[in-house]
């Protein structure tokens, strides 16, 4: 099997670690493979796959969508490093406003999975991030929702003073304002 599947903090969220085959060429490794997934419990059909490039300091998030249009997301760093973080929105969950946060870089390879009812945001730890990921719907721009990224319910601890945010993310609502998954 091409990966190691690690459990967070919240069982729901996983950690992949790809095998990396290298030899003086360079590399190769596997970022998907429905069939060993499958044996992990990640069932899900992905339909999108989405390009992010940021630059240091820069925080995006914390997205997601809403039902019916919610996604899960399968994160891959291709370049540099971010601290990546996912939060449960799933109102009435034992993990609610709990979230997991690793690094993931082009350094360890790793990946994240992220269910549906999580918010997902990442903070760009190197002067040039790029990820890769995928999703199990298609963007809806009427179901697309979020949380603000320094909310103090969630409390999460983010390695920037002074984060780079979009307009949109500096006026998301705080967790006990938003539209979340009951």
């Amino acid at each position: 099997m091409p990966f190691t599947f690690r459990k967070t903090g919240i069982d729901e969220i996983v950690v992949i670690e790809p095998q990396l085959y290298g030899d003086q060429r360079g590399f190769f490794l596997e970022t998907y493979r429905e069939s060993d997934f499958r044996k992990w419990g990640i069932a899900d059909v992905f339909v999108q796959d989405n390009h992010s490039f940021s630059v240091k300091g820069v925080i995006r998030g914390l997205h997601y969508q809403i039902p019916p249009r919610a996604q899960a997301k399968l994160i891959y760093v291709v370049q540099g490093a971010v601290l990546d973080v996912a939060v449960d929105v799933r109102r009435g969950s034992p993990t609610f406003a709990k979230f997991v946060s690793e690094e993931l870089s082009d350094s360890n390879r790793w990946m994240m999975y992220i269910p549906e009812g999580f918010a997902h945001g990442f903070c760009a730890l190197t002067d040039s991030v790029h990820i890769i990921y995928k999703c199990t719907r298609e963007f809806s721009p009427e179901h697309d929702s979020g949380v603000r990224w320094d909310d103090e319910e969630i409390g999460i601890d983010w390695p920037v003073d002074a984060p780079i945010l979009s307009e949109r993310d500096r006026n998301l609502p705080f967790l006990r304002e938003a539209v979340v998954f009951d």
